[in-house]
C-alpha cells in the first residue's frame, strides 16, 4: 500500500512538472513609429476692424469682427461709409493631409492704442472653423479670426494698434 502511494505520488509530481512544461509559450513583436510631418501655421493677414465712429452722447459700444470679415456695430459705435481697411486676421495652417486639429485662440483681452496714451480692448476671439479644423488632400486649410473691439464712450479719434500680437495655437489631434 506504501509503495502504490509512492508510485501515485511520483506519477503526480511528474504530471505536474509535464503540465508545466507545456504550459509556457512565448510570441515576439516589433516595435515601430512614424514621425508626420511638424502642423505648422503662419500669418496672410493681420486683424483690422476699419474706420468707426462714436455717436455723441451714445455710450460705449463694441464693433464685432466675424472670422468672415464682416461687422456689426453696438451701443454708442457707428459704421461709417468709408469702411477703411477691415479684415479678419487669417492664416494659413498646414501639415498632414486630411488629419484634423486643435485650434487655441487668445483668453485674455489684447490692447490696442494710439500712442498718446489712449487704449482700447480687443476680446472675444473667434475662429472658422472652430474648434477644430481638418487639413485637405493637399495638407492646407485657411483659417480666419474675428474678435470684438471694446470702444468707450468717449474714445479720442486716432489710429490704434497693438503693440504685442496676438497668438493663434494649433495641434494635431
Amino acid at each position: 500500500m506504501k509503495t502504490q502511494i509512492r508510485i501515485l505520488a511520483i506519477a503526480m509530481l511528474l504530471i505536474g512538472i509535464s503540465i508545466s512544461t507545456f504550459a509556457q509559450v512565448s510570441a515576439t513583436a516589433n516595435g515601430s513609429a512614424t514621425v508626420v510631418t511638424p502642423i505648422a501655421i503662419t500669418r496672410i493677414s493681420h486683424m483690422n476692424f476699419g474706420n468707426l465712429a462714436i455717436s455723441p452722447n451714445a455710450g460705449s459700444g463694441t464693433i464685432v469682427l466675424s472670422p468672415g470679415g464682416n461687422r456689426q456695430a453696438t451701443g454708442g459705435v457707428t459704421l461709417p461709409a468709408n469702411t477703411g481697411t477691415v479684415s479678419a486676421a487669417s492664416f494659413s495652417v498646414s501639415g498632414v493631409p486630411n488629419y484634423t486639429y486643435s485650434i487655441t485662440l487668445p483668453s485674455t483681452a489684447m490692447t490696442i492704442a494710439d500712442g498718446n496714451g489712449n487704449n482700447m480692448t480687443v476680446d472675444v476671439f473667434t475662429s472658422d472653423p472652430t474648434p477644430t479644423g481638418l487639413l485637405n488632400g493637399s495638407g492646407s486649410q485657411t483659417l480666419n479670426v474675428g474678435a470684438t473691439l471694446n470702444v468707450g464712450a468717449s474714445q479720442p479719434a486716432g489710429s490704434y494698434t497693438s503693440s504685442t500680437p496676438f497668438t493663434v495655437t494649433v495641434n494635431y489631434n
